[in-house]
This record gives structure tokens, sequence and C-alpha cells, in this order.
């Protein structure tokens, strides 16, 4: 059951979360209209009153241009600002995930995007771990990861992770933890909610923004840190055999941090991690404040 924090941003205005609610006709209910970020915050471990962001300009970047989508002009400047605002008024004592989300607020049964009303809010939960960080066993999905050329891949629009949700339905209740989703030319693409990753002979692979992925922020990351290693990065066309023999596979996302994968279908993956540990344990010293290597990917609030 997650605990929500007490402040929501509905309607412009900051109101008890319990206080924000939709109608039942609200169109994105129905649509999928909808998209949406997400960005994880903590409190500073070595200064008191001072929240901990990591990389907000890009999320709130990558929303306004999610927004486009949905035929929304909403600013990353504007999105930026009132995620402060809510942080301030929230006060959150432990980790945490913001949740902000455009949407079609009209009520109507029309599915259109022009001459419809749409709105921005904000509420977020308390959030530790979302995956095991011990590792993960996944599946190969029955789903498909959708086509640009059908959805917007390059935004996080609601409506496509209806298929992120049938892919983690069938993994769990097939005894997995996670799905691992192939594109329509039978590559693989990315898992319900993360980016993936592969390590062979040193290298580290992952699918590019051709196969279908969403261009996850983590995923730049672990891409600008991995350089920063010495660590070969290719990005490519990754086949699912690639994962079964693979030394090590992880999942990265902003939710999922880096989880490494330790089965996939009933291939047992190696236990010795080290370019995967080697990444966790410098991304999460840089979210900590702990590493100043990158310090335009902190921002800071004060309380």
């Amino acid at each position: 059951m997650y605990q929500f924090l007490d402040i929501a941003y509905f309607q412009n205005q900051f109101i008890p979360f319990q206080s924000a609610t939709l109608s039942i006709a609200t169109h994105a209910l129905h649509y999928g209209t909808s998209a949406f970020g997400g960005l994880r915050g903590i409190p500073d471990p070595h200064q008191r009153n001072q929240i901990l962001l990591f990389r907000l300009d890009r999320h709130c970047q990558r929303l306004s241009q999610s927004a486009k989508f949905l035929n929304y002009d909403l600013s990353a400047e504007a999105i930026q600002s009132t995620i402060e605002t809510f942080v301030q008024k929230n006060r959150p004592q432990s980790s945490f995930y913001i949740r902000p989300l455009v949407y079609t607020s009209d009520l109507g049964i029309a599915p259109r995007l022009h001459n419809i009303e749409k709105n921005f809010l904000i509420y977020g939960i308390e959030l530790g771990d979302y995956l095991s960080p011990d590792g993960v066993s996944c599946r190969f999905s029955s789903w498909c990861r959708q086509e640009d050329r059908s959805l917007p891949l390059r935004g996080k629009v609601g409506g496509a992770y209806i298929t992120s949700s049938l892919a983690k339905t069938e993994a769990v209740e097939s005894g997995f933890d996670e799905a691992i989703l192939l594109n329509a030319q039978g590559k693989v693409s990315e898992a319900s909610g993360m980016n993936i990753f592969a390590v062979r002979r040193g290298c580290l692979i992952t699918p590019g923004a051709d196969q279908d992925i969403l261009e996850g922020i983590t995923r730049d990351s672990v891409i600008q840190l991995a350089k920063e290693a010495g660590i070969e990065v290719i990005e490519r066309p990754l086949d699912k055999s690639e994962l079964l023999i693979a030394d090590e596979v992880f999942l990265s996302g902003t939710a999922a941090k880096i989880t490494p994968v330790k089965q996939i279908e009933n291939y047992a993956l190696p236990l010795d991690r080290p370019i995967t540990q080697l990444l966790r344990d410098k991304l999460t010293a840089i979210t900590e404040n702990r590493d100043h290597s990158h310090p335009e990917w902190i921002f800071k609030v004060q309380l």
C-alpha cells in the first residue's frame, strides 16, 4: 500500500491529496490521453532542510515534450517551478517519488486532442526500492512493444502503458518478477517500465533509440557514467539469445534505479556483476550528493 504525500497539485492549486478527485467522465480516463513523468528525491543526508532531486531539468523537459503529443503547450519551466513548490509544501522526510501528469480533463466521449481542455497535476509517494536490489527474474513477454509509427514512443504517453501492464501481470502470474518485451522485428526493446543493458566481454550493450525504446533519463545517466569509467558502450539491436548468455544483465529506470537480472526464463545469470555494481554504486553516490562528479544532475530544493 502506497503512502501518499499529504499535498497534491490539482486544478492550479495545492490541496490535500485526499481532496484531489476526478469525475468518472474525465476524457483521459477513457482514452489514455495523458502523459506523465516520474522522478525521485531524497532528503539531503548531509544538510538539514534540503531535498535532492535527480535530473529535474531533464524530467521537466521530457514531460513538456510529451505534452506536445497531446496538443498541450506546457513549458518545462512551468513544470519545474510547480514541482519545486510541491516539494517545499510536502517537506518529505524519506525517499520519495514524484508523479506529474498532463491529461485531457474535459468530460466527454469523443476521442480527440483538439478543442478539449487539458490540465496538469502532481502527487507523490514515499518510495524505497521498487524492485529487489538483489536481482530479479524475467521472462520474455508474449506481448510486443509498440512501434513509433503507431504511438509516439518518445513520450511517456499514458495509453501506451496497457502493453506494459499486460506484460508485467503475465510475468508475475507465471512466476517471474519482470517482463522483457521484444519489438516488431523480434529484437529486445525494454522491460515493462525500464530500459535494459547487457554486458558481454566487458562491453555494455543496450538497444538504441531505433529499437522502439523510451529514451530513459536513468539510461542516459548509465551510458555517461560507463563511458567515463572507460567501459565501451554499444547501442545496437540486441537479440534475445544474447541476454541468455550475457555476463551481466540489468534494468534501469527512475523507480528501478539499477536493478540486476539474476534469471531470464530458465537461464540463471552469473552472480558476479562487477560492471553493474560499479555503475550502481556510482549512480547512488551521485544521487545522495556524496559524489560531485555531476553536480548538474542534482537539483537542491531548500525547505
